[in-house]
């Protein structure tokens, strides 16, 4: 007797092969996979079918990505999507002075409101609290795509639209400084050879065959060394990190506030002791996989 063959749903061989739902319906209602068939409006697809193969076709995407764009998508509370958005967030706009606690940014997150507080605050720390929840659904959109000088201006003008310093003749949001900036008391680019130092950064990353995780730290120094913003440049290359992370199947990982000192001290000695900051950033991707081992997905 033939063995019964083993159908799955559109969500399962989603799920199992790190694409999206729309991705394998478009599949089926080609018929690039063999042996689908319909039971009114829904798939079944066999257990076994391998993705279909395309020209040029790049590296699926991981379990986390996935989980993230489906969480989004789906408005899932929380989950791993949410509590990266709260982490991701809190941390990072606190490092760059942020006075929002981390009960107060996940309230903003959850209801788009701020709580009722004894203490002043700050505008535009619950500005661009709610403009970095928009960049990190950016980032998670356009996880895959190849990092480009445009997209590194969006993401700043994502940050700071709406801000005191937008309003500022002297501040471009989503473009480079106009004025000369320092970070750490160490001179940074030029503002009028700004562009060229962030185009020929992209260039030598984009020339790399395999992206390592050394890679990618390389490519933060280096951006915060140019810091080609008037302000957000930290929270911008922290944003472009968890991107390149995810696309290159890598888990990525938040600095938080008890590795703040020692992140600083990896990028001021960085091309001396890249172990600094190479250390600093496992001991954060080990505390992101411990969040992944507890919502279970898998990296």
């Amino acid at each position: 007797m033939p063995e019964t063959k083993e159908f799955v749903s559109v969500r399962e061989y989603a799920e199992a092969h790190g694409i999206s739902e729309r991705t394998v319906r478009n599949y089926c209602a080609l018929g690039k996979i063999p042996g689908v068939y319909l039971t009114g409006k829904t798939w079944n697809i066999p257990a076994d079918a391998s993705i279909p193969s395309r020209k040029n076709a790049k590296q699926r995407i991981s379990p986390l990505l996935y989980a993230l764009r489906e969480q989004k998508e789906r408005k899932i509370k929380g989950g791993i999507y949410h509590r990266t958005q709260v982490d991701l967030t809190y941390n990072s706009n606190h490092i760059e002075g942020s006075r929002l606690t981390r009960e107060q940014t996940r309230y903003i997150f959850e209801t788009n409101m701020i709580g009722i507080t004894d203490a002043a605050v700050n505008v535009d720390d619950i500005i661009e609290t709610t403009n970095h929840f928009r960049c990190i659904d950016f980032i998670i959109d356009h996880a895959c795509e190849p990092l480009s000088e445009s997209m590194i201006k969006q993401l700043h003008r994502l940050l700071k639209s709406g801000t005191s310093d937008a309003s500022r003749s002297w501040f471009a949001v989503g473009d480079y400084k106009r004025l000369p900036n320092e970070v750490g008391g160490i001179e940074t680019v030029r503002p009028h050879k700004t562009g060229a130092a962030v185009r020929a950064l992209l260039k030598e990353y984009k020339a790399r065959q395999a992206v390592t995780f050394e890679d990618i730290l390389d490519f933060h120094q280096r951006f915060e060394a140019i810091h080609p913003f008037q302000d957000g440049n930290g929270r911008v290359g922290r944003l472009i990190m968890f991107k390149e992370c995810l696309k290159n199947r890598m888990v990525p990982f938040i600095i938080t506030d008890d590795l703040k000192m020692f992140y600083y001290r990896g990028l001021r000695e960085w091309k001396y002791t890249p172990g600094y900051l190479t250390d600093t950033c496992l001991t954060a991707q080990d505390s992101y996989k411990a969040l992944l081992d507890y919502f279970r997905i898998q990296y």
